[in-house]
């Protein structure tokens, strides 16, 4: 299961099946290293849609964003990516804006103007409900996400990135508390090694996963940039190691980690409620051709500017 190898097919396993994504779609303002300004779609949810859209899944996505020019740009970017957004999605009001400052490594450091305020719909048929980042922490729609959650559990696979964002979020006990409901609820939780830095300053990387992978969910996986990821499961520790490749930037590699985690759970029948005991005694071997093929999703997305994830089936036709 290869990014780019032609097994596009692998993605209408879980057909008929459907993934609703939650949260903010923002305009990313790139300021890069030799002082250049591009602007492009984005936001961590939006991503991920976009690259579950682009590996060959139709999801829903539930967002708030505005009317205006970036609003619509963002509308055909995700309608390019086969995204469709949720009713009530597009509203009143400017849409959200992230300023972002790339470093000569690629590496991003961000600013926001945003407003987070969502009409959501219910989990409904959806098999997969993904969560994370700004809209699960800033207020007022932070605490209709959790509800959603809490109630897409009877019927869904729950999936979660904190990807969070402290500029924004600051209050660190406060950040923690939501973070950890939402891996009690969770089934697969993706976490960034600088996230779990900020949440628990001098704690290991490998002690924070192992508790996180006591807490509830059946899978957790911690990603460490270049040095690869590691997932733990009942009873089950994998570590794959980074690509190497030519580094553009860092943006939306981690969002795009994340679809191939989903992805992999759909084309390997693990989602839904009625199938959380069976993802909980997957066999190492499929855990471990997820996590290869969501590491080859984001080191594929590192390769361009901004967050692109790669088109599965285009791709691996050129």
């Amino acid at each position: 299961m290869q990014a780019g190898d032609g097994h596009a097919g692998d993605a209408h396993a879980g057909e008929g099946r459907r993934v609703l994504v939650v949260g903010e779609a923002l305009t990313d303002v790139v300021t890069t290293a030799d002082g250049r300004h591009r602007e492009h779609p984005g936001g961590s949810p939006a991503n991920v849609a976009v690259t579950l859209g682009r590996i060959g899944h139709r999801p829903m996505f539930a967002t708030s964003i505005g009317r205006d020019d970036r609003g619509r740009r963002i509308q055909e970017w995700l309608a390019e990516s086969d995204v469709e957004l949720t009713p009530g999605s597009a509203g009143s009001g400017a849409t959200s804006v992230a300023a972002s400052r790339l470093g000569p490594d690629g590496a991003a450091d961000y600013e926001f103007a945003l407003g987070w305020a969502p009409r959501l719909p219910r989990a409904g048929a959806a098999s997969v409900v993904h969560v994370g980042s700004i809209s699960t922490l800033l207020e007022p729609g932070a605490g209709d996400v959790l509800r959603l959650v809490e109630e897409a559990r009877a019927t869904a696979t729950v999936t979660y990135d904190p990807n969070l964002r402290p500029s924004i979020c600051p209050d660190r006990a406060a950040v923690r508390r939501r973070v950890e409901r939402l891996v009690q609820l969770a089934d697969v939780v993706k976490v960034s090694d600088e996230d779990l830095a900020w949440l628990y300053p001098g704690e290991g990387f490998g002690a924070v996963l192992g508790r996180w992978s006591g807490a509830g969910p059946a899978v957790v996986v911690g990603t460490r940039g270049a040095q690869g990821a590691v997932l733990l499961a009942d009873g089950v520790e994998l570590d794959v190691p980074g690509r190497t490749v030519t580094v553009v930037d860092t943006i939306g590699a981690g969002d795009a980690f994340m679809g191939g985690l989903i992805h992999g759970l759909l084309a390997a029948g693990l989602d839904g409620a009625d199938r959380r005991t069976l993802l909980r005694t997957v066999p190492p071997s499929t855990l471990e051709e997820i996590l290869n093929f969501a590491a080859d999703i984001a080191a594929a997305t590192v390769e361009r500017p901004g967050a692109n994830p790669p088109w599965l089936s285009r791709d691996a036709a050129e």
